[in-house]
Parts: C-alpha cells; structure tokens; sequence
C-alpha cells in the first residue's frame, strides 16, 4: 500500500478542531484536507506543502507503531500545556509537529530524512 492515502474533507476537520481550525490531519494512512486544497490552482502549490507535512506524519507513526505516535503525540501536547499556557503554542511545540513544520517546505526532506529525527526536537 502507497502511503499517503489523500481524502478531502471539510466536514470531518471542522469536526475535530476543537482548539484551532485543521487545514489537514494524518490518521495513518490516511491524510485528510480540506477540500479547497483539490480545487484551484494556487491552492494546489499550498496542497503540496501540506501533504509533504503530513508525509513526515505518516513516517513517524511508521516509526513508532502507529498507536505508540498517538499516544506519545497526546501526552507530549498535555504536559507542553501548562509549560505554554496554551493548547495551540504547546501543539506547535510537540517534536512530532516541531519536525514537519520545519521541513515541510523541503519537498525532498523526505528521501533524506534520518529516522527519528523528532527526538532531536523533544526538548526543545
């Protein structure tokens, strides 16, 4: 199987978006966007980006399991809460999303990317 697997999905996303609006999610092995992002040509460029973030979500769960990246993705997010004082800084802050948001502009990250190159950015 060929991962990622993209959907689009307004609906799902407004649905879960509980501290921030969601412009994608990987629930292995599916990424899930916004249906903009399969429509008019400028989106598409963003869509490439996107997806590529997503990609390197799709690797760690790899990584990890798949069930231990969600577990370890939640507690790492509960305890940089109260470190922040806020849910969306300690979501920017996790190591999982420290890694994509880093390098999802680098189209080729993917292909040189070392494993568990989140661990690097754990305490940071």
């Amino acid at each position: 199987m060929k991962t990622p697997i993209v959907k689009y999905n307004d609906k799902f996303l407004d649905r879960i978006g509980l501290f921030m609006r969601i412009g994608g999610i990987t629930l292995w092995p599916y990424v899930i966007l916004r249906e903009i992002y399969n429509s008019t040509p400028p989106w598409r460029r963003k869509a490439a980006r996107i997806i590529n973030h997503e990609t390197i979500h799709i690797k760690q769960q790899e990584e990890l399991l798949i069930i231990p990246f969600y577990i370890w993705y939640v507690l790492e997010w509960a305890i940089k809460i109260p470190i922040y004082k806020s849910a969306q800084k300690a979501y920017y802050n996790i190591s999982f999303e420290r890694e994509a948001y880093d390098n999802d502009d680098n189209l080729s990250y993917l292909s040189n990317r070392k494993h568990y190159a989140w661990i690097k950015r754990i305490l940071k």
